[in-house]
């Protein structure tokens, strides 16, 4: 597929068929976020793949559990859950913090107010986006979604997250279904080139 159509084409998918993701696309997927640019090519991120039954129902179980009194999932929620396949991506505030410690760099006191905005966040957001892009590249499916606060701590014990990483999100991959939550592009416009670049300066 040619890149345009891969940009044009990537939506985020709410609901999924139960056929079956080609283990070799989650590892080209995989293989790919690892190509995504990191500060001081720290690569401070990490990637918990799901993707048996058993363990994708872990994954539900542990941020949405449905027998949970006051969580009936909802029409997203129901979709979400038809995922064959989940990553977790993680990012590493120290991984990023020791590496601009090191001689080349040479931020000796490890003082994360050097960092303007948390890199290790971005990297691992620019890989997550290479997942989403191969998926499209293979005729898949995936959404990008954020951990719920209240299941962080359940999500890290579940999946035994060391301290050192955080979740940056969740994707979840398959092939698309129809009936899935309709996306925001559904109710909301595309903002126009006109109105988010800005030549030469704000407002020009």
């Amino acid at each position: 597929m040619e890149f345009q159509d891969v940009v044009r084409r990537r939506r985020m998918v709410r609901r999924y068929t139960d056929e079956p993701v080609d283990p070799a696309v989650v590892d080209r997927a995989l293989h790919n976020a690892t190509r995504a640019p990191s500060a001081g090519f720290s690569q401070g991120w990490a990637f918990v793949v799901l993707d048996t039954p058993h363990d994708v129902r872990r994954f539900w179980a542990a941020t949405a559990d449905p027998a949970a009194p006051g969580r009936e999932p909802d029409s997203w929620l129901r979709g979400m859950m038809t995922a064959p396949v989940v990553v977790v991506p993680c990012s590493s505030k120290a991984a990023y913090l020791d590496r601009y410690a090191e001689p080349d760099k040479g931020w000796t006191d490890r003082d994360e107010a050097r960092w303007p905005v948390p890199f290790w966040h971005m990297d691992a957001a620019m890989a997550s986006l290479l997942v989403l892009q191969t998926a499209v590249d293979a005729g898949l499916g995936g959404c990008f979604f954020g951990v719920p606060p209240h299941a962080d701590a359940a999500l890290r014990e579940e999946l035994g997250i060391p301290d050192d990483h955080d979740p940056v999100g969740v994707i979840t991959l398959g092939h698309p279904a129809d009936g899935g939550a309709a996306g925001s592009p559904a109710r909301r416009r595309r903002r126009p080139l006109t109105e988010v670049v800005h030549r030469g300066g704000w407002g020009h």
